[in-house]
């Protein structure tokens, strides 16, 4: 039998089955909390003005084009990854 779905989907199944989420009360309440954290996250309010070489911006144009975002939210993304430390070098 074919199985069908993904590593990462049977994981998710797994930690559900084995009771490792817990439903919250007032679902509502959360939601507009958790909303309200993304908006202030993401909320941008400051320009900054840089300059970098012609080849850099048309590789992170390309990139961000592969991932279907525009490039200043890939520049975005990638200085908040730095600054948390969660942007992680490959060898």
């Amino acid at each position: 039998m074919i199985n069908k779905y993904s590593e990462e989907e049977l994981d998710i199944l797994n930690a559900i089955e084995g009771g490792e989420f817990k439903s919250v009360n007032n679902t509502e309440r959360e939601k507009k909390k958790y909303s309200q954290y993304a908006a202030n996250t993401l909320r941008k309010d400051k320009r900054v003005n840089i300059r970098i070489s012609e080849r850099d911006l048309q590789s992170i144009q390309r990139k961000a084009l592969e991932e279907g975002i525009p490039y200043q939210t890939l520049i975005s993304s990638l200085l908040h990854k730095y600054i948390n430390g969660r942007l992680v070098e490959s060898k």
